[in-house]
């Protein structure tokens, strides 16, 4: 099955219940305590939500809510027809999570947030097809800007949460600027993709 060809599809509302399948089964099985999430953290101003008091119940009726309204995007990885990846991508405007960081950018920058990939599909390509799809995908929106903000040193899957490194920079991004606790920022240009 690791060998047969990776599909990704946009979320959209009739692809929401593929989403929550992989989200309420596999996606987190070896890291439980952030199944919670629903890829909603950076959908959220967290100078105004305390996010761990953030339920799972919660945090799933905000996926689908926002779902439902195109304000939440993203990216599904279909392996024989089951999900077993996602990636969070959406203009950075979309992404409340942000509004305290204000970039002279931000109408033109696509945020590339978490990956999520299945345990037993990790390491065959889902990441960088999610990746590839992602970059095509707020391309097509007219954004100029991809960006991420993958840790430098992470020691295990669940601090690659927003992508290795080496996978950016092997698809063309550069860093823009580096954080004191190790976050990197990189981007890359989305024009003439």
């Amino acid at each position: 099955m690791l060998n047969t060809p990776i599909e990704v599809h946009v979320l959209t509302p009739d692809r929401r219940d593929d989403f929550l399948a992989f989200f309420d089964g596999e996606a987190f099985a070896d890291n439980p305590k952030w199944g919670f999430c629903y890829c909603q953290f950076l959908y959220v101003d967290h100078r105004e939500v305390v996010w761990a008091q953030r339920t799972a119940e919660t945090n799933r009726q905000a996926a689908c809510t926002r779902i439902n309204a195109g304000r939440m995007q993203g990216y599904l990885a279909y392996r024989q027809g089951k999900p077993v990846g996602w990636c969070n991508a959406a203009p950075r405007q979309l992404m409340d999570a942000f509004a305290d960081e204000p970039d002279p950018d931000e109408a033109r920058i696509g945020q590339i947030g978490c990956f999520v990939v299945a345990p037993g599909h990790r390491r065959t390509g889902v990441a960088r097809a999610l990746l590839d799809a992602a970059c095509q995908g707020l391309a097509a929106q007219g954004l100029a800007i991809a960006e991420a903000c993958p840790v430098a040193n992470a020691k295990t899957d669940a601090q690659n949460h927003f992508g290795p490194i080496s996978m950016f920079l092997s698809a063309g991004f550069t860093v823009h600027r580096t954080e004191d606790d190790g976050k990197v920022f990189v981007r890359r240009s989305l024009l003439n993709s």
